[in-house]
């Protein structure tokens, strides 16, 4: 089992969706900025890092969201969704391939990775 954390970024009633650089696992599909936990690291230090090195932004990090566990072919993962700001600056694109702000409901015709499909419900669910 893999550790993994993301961060629901808010803007103006949209969040920040990031698309996988095509080199990578699960390549061109959409996902929550994050990702895995180090060995010594707490979920939040773990966020913060990743999203510095990501998008070159620091992180107000927040309550749990939601946690699942998906199985891909490769791994199974545990992710810790964060409610998440960034309270100064813009998000720069250094690993992804494209970044877009978007509302829940638009996130119908987007590819996001599977593990993140039971929280687009619950997002489509709870931001309308």
């Amino acid at each position: 089992m893999t550790d993994v954390v993301a961060a629901l970024i808010w803007r103006e009633g949209r969040f920040l969706a990031c698309r996988r650089p095509a080199h990578k696992a699960r390549a061109l599909l959409w996902e929550f900025p994050g990702g895995k936990v180090d060995p010594g690291e707490t979920p939040e230090q773990a966020l913060l890092r990743e999203c510095r090195e990501e998008l070159a932004a620091d992180l107000e990090i927040g309550e749990v969201y939601m946690r699942v566990v998906h199985a891909y072919p490769d791994l199974t993962v545990r992710l810790t969704l964060y409610h998440a700001a960034i309270p100064r600056g813009e998000p720069q694109m250094l690993e992804h391939a494209e970044l877009r702000w978007v509302a829940p409901r638009e996130t119908r015709g987007m590819d996001f990775c599977p593990a993140d499909t039971d929280i687009l419900k619950k997002l489509r669910a709870d931001y309308p």
